[in-house]
């Protein structure tokens, strides 16, 4: 849905990797964004501002050197999409916070634990010196 994972991940390395590279999210369907990723996001001083959820066909291109994909089902359509592209498609299996349960401070710890697997994710694949 574009809406927690992915949002979150191209917020976390606008940040992380400031510069020249260009950073899209997209995803197989468009949601309504998710509060708790906001929330999440405050924590680190980031916002995702106006962005919006949308779609891989909403993207202007796909001239992308890497895809990321945060969850099967984008794994198995990226793979499809770029079966003819030059282009590396990397899975980081990444759980979904959204079927967290129980109080707020339950759900927002899930979603917690999401940004700071794909900080710490984002970290190592991309930050020289890092493991």
């Amino acid at each position: 849905m574009n809406t927690v994972r992915s949002p979150m991940a191209e917020c976390l390395a606008r940040s992380m990797l400031p510069g020249s590279t260009f950073i899209a999210s997209a995803g197989l369907h468009a949601g309504e964004p998710d509060p708790f990723v906001e929330a999440v996001l405050a924590d680190a001083g980031l916002t995702l501002g106006e962005r919006h959820p949308r779609t891989i066909d909403d993207l202007e291109d796909l001239y992308f050197d890497l895809i990321v994909t945060l969850a099967p089902e984008a794994h198995h359509a990226a793979l499809e999409l770029t079966r003819t592209l030059a282009v590396d498609v990397e899975y980081w299996p990444t759980a979904d916070p959204t079927s967290a349960r129980g109080s707020r401070e339950h759900i927002l710890a899930a979603y917690r634990d999401v940004c700071d697997r794909l900080k710490a994710r984002i970290e190592a694949r991309f930050t020289p010196g890092t493991t």
